[in-house]
């Protein structure tokens, strides 16, 4: 019997894999805050790249101007 309870104590103090335990919990909340917020989330991405894509298509009709000593690129 005395042999059982030392397995028992060591088994308790094992810390391996303490590490993957704790990522795994990290994970775990990470999902659940994407689930939670995902339609915010996705929404709020749209819209980055909606913005991105405006301001791209806006600024594809200005001419590229690179100022030199001579020259300026005030309109």
């Amino acid at each position: 019997m005395g042999t059982s309870k030392e397995a028992m104590r060591r088994f308790w103090k094992e810390e391996d894999g303490l590490g993957t335990l704790e990522i795994l919990l990290i994970v775990a909340v990470l999902v659940a805050v994407a689930i939670i917020f995902r339609k915010w989330i996705v929404s709020w991405f749209q819209k980055l790249i909606g913005d991105a894509n405006t301001d791209l298509k806006d600024n594809s009709a200005v001419a590229p101007c690179a100022p030199s000593p001579t020259t300026s690129c005030a309109p």
